[in-house]
């Protein structure tokens, strides 16, 4: 692929990256606040507790092999058809075994209640690992848009779904119900546009030659998702469902914020980079193309979604869950930094070298976990401090790697992100100052977006930013020189 095309590629997989995720985190926003308003702290709890179990069932089903299709200079039908089998007999293994384990699960929590609603929210991975085929083929053919399209539709009907379930008084069992109508949706949608379709054959050898990449990617999910989930269940054993509630409300709040960002990044990263890795200096400057894009978004939109927490808390969920403010705030300075590892771990999936990927991933985990059981007798706030602390100096370690194979050097890195960074920083900390004195939440909430964003865009403007100028070239389709 020539340049031009790689760039007009990147260029469109961003933005509809940003229409997708942005829209999808609208659309969750708006029928979260419609379920946080109807249900209660307990009932975010008791579902939160289980996402842990959902989510390492999900990892073992879908076993790394998106990205190991991705990864793979050709992809052929061969290689689809032993995912898409390989799914299909993993996630029904898995839910027998989980719809098993149910009663053990909620004698743990000491919620009987949680037996029928582990069996029935388990099925939302099965359906979730049968659409890792096609989503593997969207992935790899930069299909972004279509791929977003998809998801809005599937956010839109089972929002709507939960929405219903919850005015009809069914409880937590409105979030399970939304979950699982989601993963059908999705999944549905994906068979329906996807061009490629299963046949009846099955590839021990095409499975097999991708499995030292995807077993990689699976040992790294699975120790994100473990260390993602661990403060839920940590919560819900030792603090109970009230307070696990809050701290999934707060984590709800700051995902929709990041995951923005981070999918955008995702939706064009590896196939981006794998297109230039016979290029190392090609690839550093995509690398740092990227990099400035990502602090120039991430910078103002997770330190300005910290300043407005508790505004948003208020007019949105009702000060019920105020105690979810301090979670927010804290996650969004991680959340702000997030992105970058995103970056770098695309990067080496790039390079076919999954394995400095995963022990990476493996090494934090562990560290993390430490920190959170030396921590947790101290309060969450204090636990979610530390947790962000390592996430931000472990990026040191993600360079370090990337100095040593891609040749990057810290310098120009910093370089790269630090006016974002400082920009962003004096931006909401003026903001905060002048409206200080607002006493209406509504206002308030107004006051910051508008004079943050009006500072932000003055701001970058005066300092000729490119990737500010060129981004408004893009989006009114003039000519850029990226």
């Amino acid at each position: 692929m020539s340049e031009t095309q790689l760039k007009s590629k990147t260029a469109r997989g961003l933005l509809w990256g940003g229409i997708g995720q942005g829209g999808m985190q609208l659309l969750n926003l708006c029928f979260g606040i419609f379920l946080s308003r109807l249900l209660s702290p307990a009932d975010y709890g008791i579902v939160g507790a289980l996402t842990i179990f959902s989510a390492v069932a999900g990892i073992f089903t879908e076993s790394g092999f998106t990205l190991a299709i991705v990864n793979k200079k050709t992809a052929t039908d061969e290689d689809y058809n032993a995912v898409f089998w390989f799914n299909l007999a993993a996630g029904a293994v898995l839910y027998a075994l989980l719809y098993l384990l149910a009663v053990p699960i909620a004698a743990f929590y000491r919620q009987p209640e949680m037996v029928p609603l582990a069996r029935f929210i388990f099925l939302a991975f099965v359906l979730g690992g049968l659409g890792t085929a096609p989503s593997a083929y969207f992935f790899r053919n930069l299909m972004v848009k279509e791929r977003s399209v998809i998801l809005l539709v599937a956010i839109v009907c089972s929002g709507t779904v939960g929405v219903i379930c919850a005015c009809a008084g069914m409880g937590y069992w409105a979030i399970a119900t939304q979950t699982v109508v989601y993963s059908a949706v999705n999944t549905g949608a994906l068979w329906w546009r996807c061009p490629w379709h299963p046949g009846f054959s099955f590839s021990r050898r095409a499975l097999m030659s991708m499995l030292p990449f995807s077993s990689k990617q699976l040992l790294t999910s699975l120790f994100t998702h473990i260390n993602n989930n661990f403060f839920a269940v940590l919560l819900g054993r030792f603090y109970g469902m009230r307070q696990t509630g809050y701290y999934t409300q707060g984590s709800k709040w700051t995902t929709m914020g990041y995951s923005t960002i981070s999918g955008m990044i995702n939706s064009v990263g590896q196939p981006v980079f794998r297109e230039t890795v016979d290029d190392l200096e090609r690839l550093r400057r995509v690398f740092h193309k990227m990099l400035r894009f990502a602090a120039f978004v991430s910078f103002p939109a997770m330190l300005g979604l910290g300043i407005v927490a508790r505004e948003l808390i208020v007019i949105s969920v009702t000060d019920k869950w105020l105690p979810a403010v301090p979670v927010i705030q804290i996650l969004c300075v991680w959340g702000a930094f997030m992105p970058f590892a995103t970056l770098y771990s695309n990067l080496f999936n790039s390079l076919s070298r999954p394995n400095i990927y995963m022990w990476n991933t493996i090494a934090l985990g562990v560290l993390q976990l430490g920190c959170v059981l030396v921590s947790y007798p101290f309060g969450l706030n204090v636990m979610l401090i530390v947790y962000t602390a390592v996430n931000i100096l472990w990026l040191l370690v993600w360079h370090y790697f990337a100095r040593r194979y891609v040749g990057l050097r810290l310098w120009p890195v910093l370089r790269d992100i630090a006016p974002y960074l400082i920009v962003a920083v004096a931006v909401m900390g003026v903001t905060v100052l002048a409206t200080a004195r607002i006493t209406s939440p509504l206002l308030s909430l107004l006051a910051k977006i508008a004079l943050a964003a009006a500072m932000y865009s003055l701001l970058m403007w005066r300092l000729n930013s490119v990737v500010f100028r060129e981004s408004l070239q893009f989006l009114f389709k003039r000519k850029t020189k990226i």
